[in-house]
């Protein structure tokens, strides 16, 4: 329907507004810190299923279409179809996911492609220091190049032995397990490497620039 873009406009500015509102609040803080050793981060609850969160507005992409830039402070900029990141090495991780709402779920099983094949891939200059992840929905979040590069990162499009949906970020979104899930951006399309850092969507609405969950770092 025509109108629909516009009803997905005004919940989106209504979801935008009550987490700012959230962050000037402090939701959710505790005000303790933990080490990683403790598996569940201060502040957070266990959940079993996957709550689905996002800005209003779940982009529906097909792998027909999908691509994937990565670009900027490399040394071999590329555009990836879907059937390029298949041809890619596919790796398998476990890991927990903990969102700034508080919730957090144990044990998903991921496949996809990993940082270091990527990273291998387009071979960061030796000046770049992030990255900028730009979503087919606008969305965009930052993180430090170490924070990817990591054994546990992958871009995902796999979960639990099933394609992850798209109201979970499907065809393929960022995981980034160790930091609040608001920085492993859903409906990924660009991965931009930058010299200075760039804060996203969230980062620059009252949201932690690191965003570590057992430092709670939910808020600037």
């Amino acid at each position: 329907m025509t109108d629909e873009p516009t009803i997905f406009g005004k919940i989106k500015d209504k979801l935008i507004g009550k987490k700012q509102e959230w962050a000037t609040q402090g939701r959710g803080l505790t005000g303790e810190a933990a080490s990683h050793e403790q598996r569940l981060p201060p502040g957070q609850h266990l959940v079993k299923d996957w709550p689905v969160l996002d800005l209003g507005i779940q982009p529906q992409i097909p792998t027909t279409s999908y691509t994937l830039t990565l670009d900027g402070a490399v040394e071999h900029p590329i555009t990836l179809a879907w059937a390029d990141l298949m041809g890619l090495p596919q790796s398998e991780r476990v890991s927990d996911m903990h969102c700034v709402t508080t919730w957090s779920r144990y044990d998903n099983k991921w496949r996809g492609v990993s940082a270091e094949a990527l990273l291998t891939l387009v071979q960061p200059r030796a000046d770049c220091r992030h990255i900028i992840f730009h979503s087919y929905d606008d969305y965009t979040t930052n993180v430090r190049l170490e924070q990817f590069a990591q054994d546990d990162c992958l871009l995902v499009h796999t979960w639990n032995d099933a394609p992850i949906s798209r109201e979970h970020g499907g065809p393929l979104r960022v995981m980034i397990p160790k930091f609040y899930l608001w920085k492993s951006a859903k409906w990924v399309k660009r991965l931009e490497f930058v010299v200075a850092d760039e804060p996203g969507f969230w980062e620059t609405r009252g949201y932690n620039n690191n965003a570590d969950p057992w430092t709670e770092e939910r808020y600037s």
